[in-house]
């Protein structure tokens, strides 16, 4: 007897189940009947519906009696590492504890397995970061552990190769042309000239799906602004820090500022308010971060100082995200560090619900000491005819994927500048061998300017040449960031 069809599941999809067996939490065989069973038993006992269709299976969505629109952006959080014969009946009990559920879609097999995740929404932001906060590493069956973090439907996209000259309204009227539901344009001033852009943009959308099908609009080669080729991805997710862990900050975030702009001038602009405040300042090109003695010394700075010139330059100031060192480093090196992450762990797109890939570190061509270096993506390393005649547009290395590093050291320093951290200082220091030759070690430091946290890394192996030293050590650091050392502690 096949279990009882859902709305939505297709005939060939109950055949499937009618002779799939599942090892549940207890060792027993579950038949493909008792699975059914099992789910129209959870839909009795809740009052939510049940759907299949595209891939997915929602539970809910509203949730009985719900009135109103659907909960704000923040309340759904990604489950991961979910055992692939685990359905809606055990998954539920387990998140209920975290709050209401709007919403479970279990992503589906076609053969009836689940894909291994699923995304959950409450009804509250409150409750999915207690879910995140209770449930993530939760052990669901012995040995299997569940992984939980915030699910961001991005609205946002990374629009690269902007004429310099091009001014936010010009380029906010440009994407209202050619696409649909666009909310803002962030743009952000050259930091040596203020009345150019970087050439670069953001450009909010008002849902994800606005977003996604701009994307598909604005693929290269179709569309072509002011006569140029532009690049289009999925932005960077904005880090999503909890209130109570905001409401602790005492350090300001300041950025578009000259060049030339001093950490002194900068303490003493903060300190005009009100006296001997400032504990400190830390600047990076034309960004710092303002550290304060107490927190309400620092609100107050922020409603003052915000929209203010320095030196000529309008800044803007707002408070210091900390870093989530452990999902900050499980993105970049379990998932994909680009423009295109879609959230915290390089998951899925949530508008066709299929999963990204999950990137492993690939290995530079380059051997240290026979051992290949953990990096980016694998790289194409070849040259191209240069002809005379080739447009030639300046960027920066930032705006750049992980694809087009080749060495550990240029991806350490592309990773801190991505998470606004100092630069990775080396540090030289030799030793001679038995045979009278010169050893090197590069020792590296890590700091982190927001939470004002540092961290050393050193290998234990000594190298005959300084270039090799220094990648040797960028490789030793990236592997100890990833696998969540001490700088994680």
């Amino acid at each position: 007897m096949p279990w009882p069809r859902l709305p939505g599941d297709s005939a060939v999809a109950d055949m499937h189940e009618e002779n799939k067996t599942a090892a549940n939490g207890c060792g027993k065989i579950r038949s493909g009947a008792q699975n059914g069973a099992a789910l129209l038993a959870l839909m009795e006992k809740t009052g939510y519906s049940m759907v299949q269709q595209n891939g997915q299976r929602k539970f809910g969505g509203p949730p009985p009696g719900w009135e109103g629109p659907p909960p704000p952006r923040g309340c759904e959080v990604f489950v991961g590492k979910i055992p692939r014969d685990m359905y809606e009946d055990e998954l539920v009990p387990v998140f209920e504890r975290a709050g209401k559920i709007y919403e479970l879609r279990l992503m589906m097999e076609f053969s009836g397995e689940n894909r291994g995740y699923a995304f959950v929404m409450y009804t509250t932001k409150e409750e999915a970061q207690l879910a995140i906060k209770i449930l993530n590493n939760y052990e669901i069956r012995p040995g299997k552990f569940i992984g939980v973090c915030v699910s961001l439907d991005n609205c946002r996209l990374f629009i690269g190769a902007i004429p310099k000259d091009k001014k936010k309204e010009e380029i906010l009227n440009e994407m209202k042309k050619v696409t649909e539901g666009v909310v803002d344009v962030i743009v952000y001033p050259n930091a040596t000239d203020k009345t150019k852009n970087r050439g670069f943009a953001f450009v909010e959308y008002e849902s994800h799906r606005a977003a996604a099908m701009a994307r598909r609009r604005l693929i290269p080669g179709t569309f072509q602004p002011w006569g140029h080729t532009i690049q289009v991805d999925w932005a960077d997710p904005e880090k999503v820090v909890d209130e109570e862990t905001m409401q602790r900050v005492k350090v300001l975030y300041v950025r578009n500022l000259m060049i030339s702009t001093t950490e002194d001038k900068i303490k003493a602009e903060f300190n005009k308010f009100k006296p001997g405040v400032v504990e400190r300042v830390k600047k990076l090109r034309d960004y710092a971060f303002v550290h304060f003695f107490h927190r309400e010394d620092a609100v107050a700075a922020m409603s003052v100082m915000n929209g203010k010139c320095i030196d000529g330059a309008s800044i803007e100031v707002t408070l210091a995200k900390p870093v989530n060192k452990e999902s900050s480093w499980k993105q970049h090196f379990n998932g994909q560090i680009s423009p295109s992450s879609e959230n915290l762990l390089g998951f899925p797109n949530k508008e066709d619900g299929t999963q990204k890939s999950l990137g492993k570190p690939a290995s530079l061509s380059v051997r240290l000491n026979g051992q290949h270096s953990p990096s980016s993506p694998e790289v194409e390393r070849s040259t191209y005819p240069f002809f005379p005649g080739i447009k030639l547009t300046p960027i920066s290395m930032y705006s750049l994927k992980l694809n087009h590093f080749s060495s550990a050291v240029m991806h350490l320093d592309y990773f801190c500048h991505k998470n606004s951290w100092a630069p990775p200082e080396y540090c030289l220091y030799s030793t001679t061998s038995q045979d009278g030759k010169i050893l090197l070690v590069y020792r590296v430091l890590i700091s982190s300017i927001a939470d004002d946290s540092q961290s050393y890394f050193m290998p234990e192996k000594l190298c005959t040449t300084v270039e090799d030293a220094k990648e040797l050590a960028a490789q030793f650091t990236l592997l100890h960031l990833a696998n969540c050392t001490p700088y994680l502690a």
